[in-house]
């Protein structure tokens, strides 16, 4: 098997409900060496390393980028940081050879060109070996859900429903929680382009719907943002009208998919999402999240959030 992959963490902290600390708690669990994280000062980087104690990682702190690379040793990067920060810190690690774990959004809707600016990244992440992966887990679900639900055929897809729960408010719930719709919806049905957007904006939440154009069919989309502080927070999702609800048990986190009176449980998909980076690392092949589906997604959630915007 070789040698734990060294690990950095760029965004370990909870400050804003980020996942970084599970993310490394993940690559511990799938063998990889979590061996420093990287934060805005050196007072929040010593917090994010103590905070991986109680998951047996001892990380070095670091608040200078180029410094940490240079001295740590890593051959991966997670990124967990703010999505505004996600260019700038993939260029980064671009630039010094590395893997590149990063959590959704791949980079955010207001960059102009997307698609021209993230083919031209994974282009020269090519050139030097680079394996990237966009964390945007749910897709790690869909076995569990067609064993509850039944199993999904692309060219029979008429409509598709997700209800997400963002702590965000206003346009920031699109780049928070609709790239798990997108991966979903492009996972499950392949290639398309979406047609016919439209919005219904309340107080603290959002309704998106658009027709999911593939070669095979016209699929219904109808993605529903509710703001909801509280945990666990709804999530649920479904094809053709088999909505499945996710269940969650907080004292254990662990999770459950629910339709109709069956349950299955289920793997969390983060860390299967953490465990397929590694491998791809490994092995030097594409993720299950890897270019075309990180190409296609972040085409798709600009063109979204330019609409809203515009609306």
């Amino acid at each position: 098997m070789g040698a734990a992959m060294k690990v950095a963490i760029i965004g370990a902290a909870r400050n804003h409900n980020g996942i970084g600390e599970y993310i490394a708690k993940y690559f511990k669990d799938n063998g990889a060496e979590v061996v420093c994280v990287l934060g805005t000062t050196e007072q929040s980087s010593r917090a994010a390393a103590a905070n991986l104690d109680k998951y047996g990682i001892r990380a070095k702190a670091y608040f200078d980028f180029l410094k940490m690379i240079n001295e740590s040793g890593v051959e991966g990067v997670a990124i967990a940081s703010p999505y505004v920060t996600h260019k700038e810190y993939i260029e980064l690690c671009i630039d010094a050879g590395l893997h590149i774990f990063c959590e959704k959004p791949f980079i955010s809707p207001v960059v102009p060109d997307v698609t021209v600016r993230v083919e031209s990244m994974f282009a020269r992440a090519q050139d030097k070996g680079i394996v990237m992966a966009m964390n945007s887990q749910w897709p790690f679900s869909l076995p569990c859900y067609e064993e509850l639900c039944g199993r999904i055929d692309p060219a029979r897809i008429t409509d598709f429903t997700i209800r997400l729960s963002p702590l965000l408010e206003g346009p920031e719930m699109i780049p928070d929680s609709v790239p798990h719709a997108l991966s979903l919806l492009y996972c499950a049905a392949g290639w398309g382009k979406i047609d016919g957007i439209s919005f219904r904006k309340g107080d603290d939440s959002l309704l998106i719907r658009f027709v999911y154009l593939t070669e095979h069919t016209g699929c219904e989309t109808v993605i529903e943002l509710v703001r909801e502080p509280a945990q666990p927070r709804t999530f649920a999702y479904g094809f053709n009208g088999r909505v499945a609800r996710r269940q969650v048990e907080l004292e254990t986190y662990t999770l459950h998919l629910t339709y109709g009176d069956k349950t299955l449980k289920l793997e969390d998909p983060l860390g299967l999402s953490v465990r397929d980076f590694i491998s791809a690392a490994r092995s030097g092949t594409e993720p299950l999240l890897g270019r075309r589906h990180i190409v296609k997604t972040a085409s798709m959630l600009r063109q979204i959030y330019a609409e809203y915007i515009r609306a």
